[in-house]
């Protein structure tokens, strides 16, 4: 009886399953892998614009009329009016609980600090700081003094009324605990806040 060698077909033919397996395996495994460990340049490049953003000193603008923002709305011009003849007034006496006084502008926001600063001031979680400041620089470029004069909104992140902020609406670190405790009891968290912002252009 004679015994045969196998020969290299039948042994190709016994190992091309297992190594065809093992191939398509490295070959997934490195299709999963690559992704984490690729860096993208975009990727990179918004983090640093963050980083520099949040941690930028403030620096309050010269004139106040630049904190006003105002709303974008087409303008129109509209033909001008014929004057009318004034009426004479009548004498009366005005008092002074007659006249509603208008509530007075909070005071400007003068001091220094980052966004960074008054977010950790305020008790916002660092993990939330990317979503509050999209919503800041949407809201008031990021100028804790922005007044929107149509509306009278206030502050880093435009409270309406100005007087919902308890404090001062144009101290950054009262505002923006005022809109933390709004973001997390409206919307559950400011990543909440975030994608409502961004799926409606206001919050």
């Amino acid at each position: 009886m004679t015994t045969q060698t196998p020969r290299p077909t039948r042994l190709w033919t016994r190992l091309r399953a297992p190594l065809s397996v093992a191939a398509v395996a490295v070959l997934l495994g490195g299709a999963a892998v690559a992704p984490m460990t690729l860096t993208d340049a975009n990727a990179e490049a918004v983090p640093a614009a963050l980083n520099e953003r949040i941690y930028q000193e403030f620096v309050p603008n010269a004139d106040p009329a630049d904190d006003f923002i105002l709303p974008d709305v087409p303008i129109e011009k509209l033909p001008d009016p014929k004057p009318k003849p004034k009426p004479t007034p009548e004498p009366q006496e005005a008092t002074a609980a007659e006249a509603p006084a208008s509530p007075a502008a909070p005071p400007r926001y003068e001091g220094g600090g980052s966004l960074a600063d008054w977010m950790t001031a305020a008790g916002i979680a660092e993990s939330d700081w990317a979503y509050v400041d999209f919503i800041a620089q949407r809201e008031s470029s990021g100028n804790p003094n922005a007044i929107n004069p149509s509306s009278g909104a206030c502050g880093l992140i435009q409270a309406l009324p100005c007087s919902k902020v308890p404090g001062n609406g144009l101290d950054p670190i009262d505002n923006l605990t005022w809109a933390n405790g709004y973001a997390t009891d409206r919307y559950g968290s400011w990543a909440g806040a975030y994608a409502f912002w961004t799926a409606n252009n206001w919050w």
